[in-house]
């Protein structure tokens, strides 16, 4: 099974658009048939969380693979209720207290997708335990499972526009304290990996894109609105965020010790220009440019993901169009911006 061929007519609402973003495609259906045990996923109640937990357990249905999802998050906003309506148990949980952590039930496969950047600066200390010191405990609690941790593409800074993006070989130079914490968390991660033998992956996501929040919506928003594009951050990666979903659960047929690093995002490095003259003309609104774009970008090489995933099955130009219908539909938005043309790192 695939995601198939989906005009973008036919997401018409978020129940459409909720059921494509955690339709499992054969990747993750094999992979979890392959992956023994129950799946955790810590933070359930984000941007990603619900989808991804439903695809976890979409796609264990379709492999025969009886198994428990659970979604942990605080569920401060609800949402407990519909997770549960598709067969995903929820506890509610303050991830940073340590205790409640401590009782949370054992499972073979954790997916660790908390985090913080918005906000970060001025609450920096907040972002530090969040973002560093939670991936001790969660690591304590589950030093006999396989974890799948997300990571972020800011651990590597700007790179040149003509190098093609970063490579996790690379040097991670992060800019801020957001993408320095992010980095804490992954060293953290990869300490307790190596010193408690623990398997893991860990994902360097770079822009994953719904229809209600991403780069694309942000640009599709602004030439909506009439608002001007700033070209100083003037290229990107971005990828359907259902396709981020299956790469990360099929991370867990690829955990390793030390932890297996690898950036997730679409192969397509995007240029802002021409992706706003495109969507331009879907929304039939002209596009206003500020500036001029810099040699420099926040990118991401995702031929490793590629080599063990394959290519996403959405590409960017399909992404573009459903971006445009649903934004031209007036289509609910998360009210999430991405903030991806800040170059200073602060969030």
């Amino acid at each position: 099974m695939s995601h198939g061929v989906t005009p973008a007519s036919s997401i018409e609402s978020e129940a459409d658009l909720e059921d494509l973003l955690s339709q499992p495609t054969p990747l993750v259906i094999d992979a979890l048939a392959r992956a023994s045990g129950d799946i955790l996923v810590l933070g359930a109640s984000g941007k990603m969380g619900p989808s991804l937990a439903r695809m976890a357990r979409r796609a264990s249905d379709m492999a025969g693979a009886p198994r428990r999802v659970i979604g942990v998050a605080r569920f401060a906003a609800g949402g407990g209720e519909e997770l549960e309506s598709y067969g995903i148990e929820t506890i509610a949980c303050d991830l940073l207290n340590e205790d409640e952590v401590m009782k949370l039930p054992d499972a073979a496969n954790v997916i660790f997708m908390l985090g913080r950047k918005f906000g970060s600066t001025g609450d920096e200390p907040m972002t530090w335990a969040m973002n560093a010191w939670l991936p001790t405990v969660v690591c304590r609690r589950y030093r006999n499972s396989r974890i799948v941790a997300f990571s972020t593409g800011n651990v590597y800074g700007l790179t040149s526009v003509t190098a093609g993006g970063s490579r996790e070989t690379d040097l991670p130079q992060p800019v801020g304290e957001y993408a320095m914490s992010c980095l804490g968390r992954e060293r953290l991660f990869d300490y307790f990996s190596r010193s408690l033998s623990i398997p893991m992956a860990i994902i360097r996501l770079n822009y994953a894109c719904d229809l209600r929040y991403g780069v694309l919506v942000d640009l599709a928003q602004r030439i909506e609105r009439g608002q001007p594009i700033d070209l100083a951050m003037g290229h990107f990666n971005t990828i359907w965020q259902g396709d981020a979903n299956a790469m990360v659960l099929a991370a867990l047929s690829h955990v390793a010790t030390p932890a297996w690093v690898v950036n997730v995002t679409g192969p397509e490095l995007l240029s802002v220009r021409p992706v706003c003259k495109r969507l331009g003309d879907l929304l039939d609104k002209p596009v206003q440019f500020l500036g001029s774009e810099s040699p420099t970008a926040l990118l991401s090489d995702a031929s490793l993901a590629i080599e063990r995933f394959g290519p996403p099955p959405i590409g960017a130009e399909r992404l573009i169009e459903w971006v445009a219908a649903w934004v031209r539909r007036g289509g609910r938005m998360l009210d999430r911006p991405t903030h991806f043309e800040s170059r200073s790192g602060r969030f």
